[in-house]
């Protein structure tokens, strides 16, 4: 492959008040920044409509991302790179993301995940309640796919001033400043970086 060609990465969220929303355009905006081709796409909502309207905040977010497109397989086909940001669900990811994980039996069995690069983010209501886990989490099944972790580690200061996560930017619901924005936008540039290197 042409070492000119820009990486394609798709950063795909779930988001249900609107954190992880924020979170991917941010990413989604720096990776373009980085020189990368960019799908921000959404994961489709899982829980009855009865039950997102039944709460404003919920159906007001949902209307947010009405515009944006849907994850699908073939967008996993047509990346060169990943990341995933989804909110902390008892310690896990949310339902949704899990649901739409659940859908890639068949790219995954073709290989149309081996080598592509992934990393991932998250939040939660209070500082421990769960966003490591959560990025742990879905490594362990990019993992399984022969996908190539990308974590931030302690590579730049911007990770520490936003609270020091090294498998990927986390953020308290409430809380997302210039700092987590900073630290996303290291992340995701890092992740163009090295995914510019596998595609070389």
């Amino acid at each position: 492959m042409s070492d000119t060609r820009k990486p394609k990465i798709a950063v795909i969220f779930y988001s249900t008040y609107g954190t992880n929303h924020v979170m991917a355009q941010d990413a989604a905006e720096a990776a373009r920044a980085a020189g990368a081709e960019v799908r921000l796409l959404r994961v489709a909502e899982t829980a009855p409509r009865d039950v997102v309207d039944s709460q404003d905040g919920w159906k007001a977010e949902a209307a947010r991302q009405a515009d944006l497109p849907v994850a699908s397989p073939a967008d996993i086909a047509w990346a060169d790179g990943y990341i995933f940001s989804t909110p902390t669900r008892f310690g896990a990811a949310s339902s949704q993301m899990r649901a739409f994980i659940d859908t890639l039996g068949g790219v995954w069995s073709q290989g149309g995940t081996v080598n592509k690069t992934v990393t991932a983010m998250s939040s939660a209501m209070n500082p421990h309640g769960g966003q490591e886990a959560t990025i742990l989490g879905l490594y362990t099944s990019f993992l399984h796919w022969g996908a190539l972790i990308v974590a931030p580690g302690y590579t730049d200061e911007a990770f520490g001033k936003a609270g020091g996560n090294p498998y990927g930017t986390s953020v308290t619901a409430g809380k997302y400043g210039d700092e987590q924005k900073a630290a996303i936008a290291k992340q995701a540039a890092r992740l163009v970086s090295v995914t510019k290197k596998i595609i070389a």
